[in-house]
């Protein structure tokens, strides 16, 4: 079983090389805390926030997933090169129609310091 790193696991960013390490492979699930039961709802899962992922041939984010709990429910592939080589904060928008409240986590793959995972986000569903 792989090791799965969270941004939470820091619990004081004393140097900014750990802030910076921390902030750059964690995903962020964003969306509404709220859904309507059988209607198409939009979750975006960025990578980071103040500081950039490289892009470069052996040191890049190779996927992005949504899940609700057990679940996976979508998937992004990036391959080295995706973003020009260029530093960024890899986004993505997701499309999902909700039955039921949902606990959702995002994961990624830095290719070079393995896998991350977000901080949970509840979204009530209601009719």
């Amino acid at each position: 079983m792989p090791r799965v790193f969270k941004g939470t696991e820091v619990e004081h960013f004393d140097k900014e090389i750990h802030k910076d390490y921390f902030d750059r492979h964690t995903p962020h699930v964003i969306c509404e805390p709220k859904a309507k039961r059988g209607e198409m709802f939009k979750v975006k899962v960025r990578m980071g926030d103040a500081y950039k992922h490289p892009d470069d041939a052996d040191h890049f984010i190779s996927f992005i997933q949504l899940w609700n709990r057990e679940t996976l429910l979508a998937q992004t592939i990036y391959a080295a090169g995706t973003f020009g080589g260029q530093p960024n904060n890899a986004e993505v928008d997701f499309y999902v129609v909700p039955s039921v409240s949902m606990n959702l986590t995002a994961m990624s793959n830095c290719t070079k310091h393995g896998l991350w995972q977000s901080d949970p986000m509840e979204v009530k569903v209601t009719d």
